[in-house]
């Protein structure tokens, strides 16, 4: 496994240093699963201030579908040969068909009936209740054999700067027999690793990252966290990688508190840095992918400039989807490394 780079310099004459001449080191890194390029650029200080969140939510409640006043009579049902009762629950946590489907198995799961909860009030319990509903969820596709039901994913948009349209917090539950982009990239590729080298590229990458300790966080459980070598987002990622579990129904309870309680570690570690936005989503095989490891990335969402609103998203992601980080991912290890540090 080898992790490559290629690192870039560009000189430039300062007219605010009497046209000294500089020079701003770059680097594009190579995804070592896909070969999928990151550019670590635009080196600025992790830090931004958050708007007054009160602000920001106050009033959005009174809209709201997902709050108790008007879940269940607004939000739809399932067909009786899905969900018999229509809508799954628990406690008041409620899991019901998505309105504007990502596939032909989706589903919505609110995340209880507190309207907004901040990022740093969310709970191992909490979260954990919730995964749990989802894989309610999809046990009970399994038990129809439903077609879609091949991978089954769950994805976090929390609050409106990573693509979340509502403040309350759910999550997005599907199941489906068509990989997204980059996870059929990584099982494609991860195929290939297995069949060249014998092994499981992800237990392979576990154990380097536990070696080396450049990017490793911490493990909590069977789940192994890591800063990503070549991240997505731009303050970095956070990945999680499961030991010995191919699909996303092959995670016990245990490994769900365990997940949880690191994505509360995650939420803490980045909104000291005042990031109060982000993305999280599953990735999975299907149960026979023995090169397969179920993992999660957890990706913090901020502004480029947050008085104009100008998001971390520009023409290099949306139309080229090359990704760049403003700060090397070992750095940015050390100041989440705190959160993990007794794991």
């Amino acid at each position: 496994m080898k992790f490559k780079e290629q690192k870039k310099e560009t000189v430039i004459l300062n007219p605010m240093q009497n046209m000294e001449q500089n020079s701003i080191l770059s680097e594009i890194r190579m995804d070592p699963l896909t070969g999928r390029t990151a550019r670590i650029c635009h080196f600025m200080k992790l830090h931004w201030e958050k708007p007054d969140i009160n602000e920001l939510v106050a009033g959005t409640e009174a809209t709201c579908p997902f709050c108790p006043d008007k879940v269940l009579k607004v939000t739809p049902c399932f067909p009786e040969d899905i969900v018999p009762e229509g809508r799954m629950t628990s406690g008041d946590m409620i899991l019901f068909p998505n309105i504007a489907p990502y596939d032909s198995v989706g589903a919505v799961a609110s995340m209880g009936s507190r309207h907004y909860v901040p990022m740093t009030e969310f709970t191992r319990g909490h979260i954990q209740q919730a995964f749990q509903l989802a894989m309610e969820f999809f046990r009970r596709i399994e038990e129809i054999k439903h077609p879609e039901g091949v991978y089954h994913l769950i994805n976090w948009n929390y609050m409106p700067v990573a693509g979340s349209s509502l403040v309350h917090p759910h999550l997005q539950v599907f199941s489906t027999s068509s990989a997204p982009n980059l996870m059929r990239e990584e099982l494609v590729a991860a195929q290939k690793y297995m069949q060249a080298s014998g092994s499981n590229y992800w237990d392979d990458l576990v154990e380097q990252e536990t070696v080396q300790r450049e990017r490793f966080l911490g493990r909590i459980g069977r789940s192994t966290w890591l800063s990503t070598y070549a991240p997505i987002g731009i303050a970095g990622d956070i990945l999680a990688v499961v030991d010995d579990v191919r699909c996303t129904l092959e995670l016990t309870d245990r490994d769900l508190s365990d997940i949880s309680e690191g994505l509360v570690r995650a939420m803490a570690a980045y909104d000291r840095m005042g990031i109060y936005s982000f993305n999280m989503s599953f990735f999975t095989g299907a149960p026979s992918d023995d090169f397969a490891r179920v993992h999660l990335i957890f990706s913090p969402r901020t502004y480029f400039n947050q008085a104009l609103g100008a998001p971390d998203i520009n023409a290099l992601r949306h139309l080229y989807n090359e990704t760049l980080c403003m700060e090397f991912p070992e750095k940015i290890n050390t100041m989440l490394k705190p959160d993990f540090s007794n794991h």
